[in-house]
Formats: structure tokens, C-alpha cells, sequence
């Protein structure tokens, strides 16, 4: 990409900084704090349970997300007020910068006021109403946006489309409603292999030109790629790599699954992102003491004396 800068998107929380770019290591957005297709959960925060969200926050970050994406699309429900709720909760139980994520502009706008910091909104399309919609709330709050490269008519199956809507959600963005360039975060649209099996080059011949372009930053929903695939973890950990290799700087996944955590770990040592190989050595030291005081704890609970005890 000679001559296209390195573009930073800097996330806040209150006390937390996290950067997004390509000579930075990979940014985990752990993905988990979402009621899509969980019943339960959905059952649970319109009773007003909110413990869940507690238990997925705790298991994200001991997985090694950067990020934490807060969704609360809930059926039948005010999400605008379930959203305000699970950001200030988050933020009292992390200090991981949040991602807002609500196809719902009033609790996106709400989410916004709520949260302090520079949140990264999730999202925007290139179609000109939710670009007049979404764009306003970003500049007014500071914030940068993931943006999607389909507009009212379709979802671009080819990588041209996609990049002339990239075009134009970069040139309205900026020209239009004054967004730095650093703070347009770009989705691919990575669609399921097992539907087509010519997606995956599309999605990776995007993140090239997107990324030889204009440099700007990549995410993706990680196990879009492996829906309705059997094996889905192998399938996304051999897909990011080869999405990081072509410029993608993030990604919208699970936390707690670490065959695809370490793919994407061992993706950054190998580009260079990980100086020394420090957060290689250091994340599997920490596993290794964590599997060596539960295995210690495991045999304590096995002596004699605790039996007697129980």
C-alpha cells in the first residue's frame, strides 16, 4: 500500500485506550454480550435480569477480547433503555472500550449519551438515509463507526461494487458530515462459505483494496464465514489469518473459544505485530499457571483429609 498511511481508530473507556490498525496487534471485539438467538437470555432481560451479561463480560475478558460489542435487540422490548442499562453496567464491571450495536437509531443515540469514552458504533450501511441517520450521531459524539458496503438495492457479491460503496460512504463520511478518515472501520461483508464457495476470495480480494486504498481499518463478524458449516472454530481460525494477511485489523467474535483466539495471536506474531513474541509467551504462561492451580486444586480436593471433610 505504498504511499497510504496508517490509519488509527482510537476506542476509549473511561480509563482504557485501545488503537485499531494494521501495524498494531489484532483487536479482539468479543462478541458474546448479544440476545440474538439466545432465548434464554432474551427471557431474562425482559424480566429484567441483567446477570447474564455479567457472566459474559467475566468470560470475554478472561478470553482475551480488546473490545466488548453491547447489543440488546430484544423483541418486544424498549431498547433504547435495555442498551443504556448494559452500557453502564459493562462499564462498571470492565474498563474494555465498548462497541454499540442496534440497527435502532434512538438507542444508538442513547447508548451514546450513555457511555463514557469513544465508543465504536456498529453501524452504518451506505444507503443515504442510514448514512443522514447514523453519521450525525458519530460526529456529535466523537465516535468512529463500522460501515457496510451494501446499499438499498443489494449486497454486492462482487468486490467492485463493494468498493465503489466504500467510495462513497468514505467520501459522505468525510466531506459531508466532517468524520476523520481514521474512524471509518469497514466491514468486508464476509457471507457464509458453506452458501457459495467463491465468498471468501471475494471478501479477502475487498479487504485488499480496501486496505491498498485508503488504509482504513477492518472488521467482520468472524463466524459469519462458518454458518451452517460443521467444524465452524477450524473453518475461523484458518479464515482470519488469511483475513489479517490481506489487512483486516479486527473482528466481531467469541472470546472464549481459544483455538480461534490463538490463530489470531499467532497471526499477529508472524506479521510482525507482536514484538518479541511478548503476548505469545505471556498468554500461555498465564494458561499454563491457570491449568497447573486447577489441576492442584483438583488433587487437594482428592487427599484423604478432604474426603473425610465432605
Amino acid at each position: 500500500m505504498s504511499g497510504v498511511p496508517v490509519r488509527e481508530t482510537v476506542l476509549r473507556s473511561a480509563t482504557k485506550e485501545v488503537v485499531m490498525a494494521s501495524n498494531r496487534p489484532f483487536c479482539i471485539i468479543g462478541e458474546r454480550i448479544n440476545p440474538t438467538g439466545r432465548k434464554v437470555f432474551q427471557a431474562q432481560l425482559r424480566d429484567g435480569d441483567y446477570s447474564a451479561i455479567e457472566r459474559d463480560v467475566r468470560a470475554q475478558v478472561e478470553g482475551g477480547a480488546d473490545v466488548l460489542d453491547v447489543n440488546m435487540g430484544v423483541p418486544l422490548t424498549d431498547e433504547p433503555t435495555l442498551l443504556v442499562t448494559a452500557v453502564r453496567m459493562v462499564q462498571s464491571l470492565t474498563d474494555l472500550p465498548i462497541c454499540i450495536d442496534s440497527s435502532v437509531v434512538e438507542a444508538l443515540e442513547a447508548g451514546l449519551e450513555a457511555y463514557e469514552g469513544r465508543a465504536l458504533v456498529n453501524s452504518v450501511t451506505a444507503e443515504d438515509e442510514r448514512l443522514a441517520a447514523v453519521l450525525p450521531l458519530v460526529k456529535k459524539h466523537n465516535a468512529a463507526v463500522i460501515a457496510l458496503p451494501n446499499d438499498h438495492d443489494e449486497i454486492p457479491m462482487e468486490a467492485d461494487k463493494r468498493i465503489e460503496l466504500v467510495g462513497k460512504i468514505v467520501r459522505v463520511a468525510t466531506e459531508e458530515y466532517g468524520i476523520s478518515i481514521d474512524d471509518i472501520v469497514i466491514d468486508p461483508l464476509a457471507m457464509p462459505i458453506g452458501a457459495d464457495s467463491t465468498v471468501g476470495r471475494t471478501a479477502l480480494e475487498t479487504i485488499r483494496r480496501v486496505h491498498d486504498t485508503w488504509g482504513l481499518n477492518l472488521t467482520c463478524g468472524a463466524s459469519n464465514v462458518s454458518f451452517g458449516m460443521p467444524s465452524r472454530h477450524a473453518i475461523n481460525s484458518s479464515w482470519l489469518p488469511l483475513a489479517m494477511g490481506a489487512g483486516m485489523t479486527s473482528a466481531i467474535m467469541d472470546a472464549r473459544t481459544p483455538q480461534v483466539v490463538d490463530a489470531v495471536r499467532a497471526a499477529d506474531l508472524l506479521l510482525g505485530n507482536d514484538e518479541w513474541g511478548g503476548a505469545w509467551i505471556s498468554t500461555h504462561r498465564r494458561r499454563q499457571a491457570a491449568a497447573e492451580a486447577a489441576a492442584a486444586a483438583a488433587a487437594s480436593a482428592t487427599t484423604p483429609e478432604a474426603a473425610v471433610a465432605t
